[in-house]
């Protein structure tokens, strides 16, 4: 469930970054497809962090989700950015 939850967030995450960083844009798709992999990315990385993933999987609290939403988000907008980098870079 909290994947779900992170890869939702990532491509929300990806989305508003490529809106809000218009030369670092991958178009809709391209900022879906980099948000939704960086939200379950990040989402690993912050659970990771966060202590024990078991324990907080097995109790679905509102603390999970919005640790779930929060790394998400920021993994899919970092991913996004990241990878519009490259791509800008690399159209040089």
């Amino acid at each position: 469930m909290e994947l779900i939850i992170q890869i939702i967030a990532g491509l929300i995450g990806g989305n508003a970054a490529g809106a809000g960083l218009k030369t670092l844009s991958l178009g809709t798709a391209g900022n879906s497809v980099a948000g939704a992999v960086g939200g379950g990315l990040g989402g690993v990385l912050m659970g990771m962090l966060g202590g024990d993933a078991g324990a907080a999987a097995a109790n679905l609290d509102l603390g999970t989700i919005i640790q779930s939403v929060a790394g998400g988000g920021i993994g899919g907008a970092v991913l996004t950015a990241i990878v519009g980098m490259l791509k800008k870079a690399m159209a040089k």
